[in-house]
């Protein structure tokens, strides 16, 4: 058995019910299942429909998001995410650049490696020997004054906490960064990478070794045998490429608003929705929600 799940951005809340009750009718499917009314519906059915990749297409002209999975364990025990342009909405070495006064230089790094265009440790460990000679005192004005939490994130993690989950913030980024937002947001443990200072400037190093993409694996099958459960228990959130090979290996991968080289290549793509759509998913109902 399969579930299918239709996803709109909140703020359009665009879905309708008989083009859908259509849908799940030419695909065999059962009755509509309303998660949260204009934003949220699920169905089952039997079978992957053969022209599944055509109507995705279709409803992602529609603003709709669109996903098959298999119904039996959609529930997971292990929420692990990226932080930067997923959890929260900036990429928190780009902010720091910009005090610097080389933000466009590190931006276009950033987004380069990010698309799976440059080598991560080689594009990280060149972005932050741009940074040396800023002061400390920058990462807190950064978080003060230009980090905005993605929406729905506070309610996913609150959510599948309460329900007994576990929550694991891991970053490319920095533990300056993680360790606030992991408090602000709710969760149980964050992994960075070391920015190193002197004297209350930061060097323009990075302490080795380097967490990256493998780095986000061992993460992923470290927790979850800590945990007593397997990969297939967790669903794992990112836009990059270095959050790729979670996002293969766990039960549920989700690429959230990704680059492109990233998001043909990941289980689930939500290109409208937000975090919230993570709950979705798992067949969360909006009134099921914790706003932590």
């Amino acid at each position: 058995m399969f579930t299918v799940t239709l996803i709109a951005a909140p703020s359009r809340a665009n879905l309708d019910a008989a083009p859908l009750e259509a849908l799940a009718k030419a695909w065999g499917g059962g009755e509509l299942r309303w998660l949260n009314p204009g934003i949220a519906v699920e169905f089952d059915l039997l079978r992957i429909p053969d022209d599944f990749n055509d109507i995705w297409s279709q409803l992602q002209g529609q603003g709709v998001d669109l996903a098959i999975q298999r119904s039996e364990g959609r529930r997971k025990s292990l929420l692990i995410a990226d932080m930067d342009s997923t959890m929260i909405e900036q990429e928190c070495i780009d902010e720091l650049a910009d005090f610097a006064g080389v933000g466009p230089r590190v931006a276009d790094i950033t987004a380069r490696a990010m698309n799976g265009e440059l080598n991560f440790h080689e594009a990280l460990v060149e972005r932050v020997g741009l940074l040396a000679g800023l002061p400390e005192t920058v990462v807190a004005e950064v978080l003060r004054t230009r980090i905005t939490l993605a929406p729905g994130g506070p309610e996913l993690v609150a959510t599948m906490r309460a329900n007994g989950g576990y929550a694991l913030l891991v970053s490319g980024g920095f533990t300056v960064f993680t360790g606030p937002v992991a408090r602000m947001l709710g969760f149980d443990e964050d992994r960075a990478n070391t920015l190193l200072a002197d004297g209350g400037v930061l060097t323009g190093h990075v302490a080795l070794p380097i967490l990256g993409r493998e780095a986000k694996v061992e993460a992923l099958e470290q927790v979850t045998a800590r945990l007593g459960i397997t990969p297939a228990e967790a669903i794992a959130v990112g836009d990059g490429a270095n959050d790729l090979g979670m996002l293969q290996i766990a039960g549920t991968g989700v690429a959230l608003h990704a680059k492109p080289a990233v998001a043909e290549q990941a289980q689930i793509r939500i290109n409208h929705g937000d975090l919230t759509a993570l709950l979705y998913l798992q067949g969360y109902r909006v009134d099921e929600f914790v706003t932590g």
